[in-house]
């Protein structure tokens, strides 16, 4: 496990690989636009059951809960490569499963297990995006009645709605915890780890939740009461006066709508054309000052007609403020565009030959691999 200040809490991926996070900001929850449903998935329930069910008492929020768990869980499968073990999501019916890009890590071959049973399948990575640590891998032959799940709009998720998580935590599989939203619009980081097994990805608003997310959990389901995955579990809080201990009742999901718009680009793409997210398309290292005081990011190379260079950043200079942020690590850049959208102006301050300058970049959206 990668060293953490003692005073930072601590977190751990919920796959097999145990990792450290940090919660940086508590933001607005962002919204998309894209709120279908995803595939062929059509939601059984009559409308208004559950809210209905979890008003009547605690016989009616126990149906609740079994109706959600009838309806999502066979959506939900067990993702194993040759040194690993999680979750994913059944995407749409033509065999696409979502997960976390720490789940496939440097995999891509993988046995599937449905959680309606059966013999295991075997799956191909149709591409990763680990800047927000999701993947899509691809059933070679999916069965016919393959149960894609229905993903809903994660902007409006509020806080004190209940939630199921759904996944294979230490390898049990088929596992349903519950909890509450605890809260919206996290931005949560998250350690690459000794082995370099995680994605060392700063994810914005995500959703906290009390369920209980455990080693295994990450790219299962996070569930409302209406049938809907709200979110996909990827991180859990461990407390640092126990070391690798559980702190319980604090983990973290990719929201559905980021979800959604990443696993579609994949999807029809083969990779993400449009994040969501701003970058200044730089590759950047830290740098220290003469007291060896982190003092900056300095760009190591520029993306061709990417933002930097269009607005005269060049290698060498180095990057000290982004808007209102102060820059004086490299994880401190990703942290302030992790609050910011692409095609937004925002001013940079900056250091080249020992004179300091300023210039106005437009930023671009961060692109994932082919």
């Amino acid at each position: 496990m990668s060293r953490s200040h003692p005073s930072r809490t601590r977190f751990s991926l919920a796959g097999a690989a145990a990792l450290c996070a940090v919660v940086l900001a508590a933001t607005g929850c962002s919204s998309d636009p894209d709120s279908g449903a995803v595939g062929s998935a059509t939601d059984t329930r009559a409308p208004g059951a559950p809210a209905a069910a979890a008003s009547s008492g605690g016989d009616g929020l126990q149906s609740a809960y079994q109706n959600a768990v009838s309806n999502v869980l066979p959506s939900v499968v067990q993702i194993t490569t040759s040194s690993d073990l999680g979750s994913g999501v059944v995407f749409d019916d033509k065999g696409d499963i979502v997960t976390n890009a720490h789940v496939v890590g440097k995999a891509t071959t993988f046995r599937v297990s449905l959680a309606t049973g059966g013999k295991t399948l075997d799956a191909t990575l149709v591409s990763a995006f680990p800047a927000n640590d999701l993947a899509v891998i691809r059933l070679a032959s999916p069965p016919d009645d393959l149960k894609p799940a229905v993903f809903a709009d994660s902007g409006e998720v509020a806080v004190g709605q209940i939630v199921l998580a759904m996944g294979n935590p230490l390898g049990l599989s088929s596992s349903v915890t519950q909890g509450i939203v605890s809260a919206t619009g996290r931005t949560v980081s998250e350690s690459q780890g000794d082995s370099g097994d995680g994605t060392g990805a700063t994810i914005p608003d995500m959703v906290q939740t009390s369920a209980a997310i455990n080693p295994g959990n990450s790219g299962g389901a996070l569930v409302n009461l209406d049938n809907q995955v709200i979110g996909i579990p990827t991180l859990a809080a461990t407390d640092p006066q126990l070391g690798s201990g559980a702190a319980p009742g604090i983990g973290f999901a990719i929201p559905s709508s980021t979800v959604k718009r990443i696993a579609g680009q994949i999807i029809d793409n083969g990779k993400v054309t449009d994040s969501g997210r701003a970058a200044l398309g730089v590759t950047v290292r830290g740098v220290v000052d003469r007291d060896f005081q982190p003092a900056g990011a300095a760009i190591v190379s520029v993306t061709r007609n990417g933002a930097a260079a269009k607005a005269g950043l060049r290698p060498g200079d180095v990057i000290t403020k982004l808007g209102n942020a102060r820059i004086t690590t490299v994880q401190s850049l990703t942290d302030a565009l992790a609050a910011l959208k692409p095609g937004r102006k925002v001013r940079v301050e900056y250091g080249r030959d020992g004179t300091g300058k300023a210039t106005e970049v437009t930023l671009g959206s961060l692109q994932g691999a082919a």
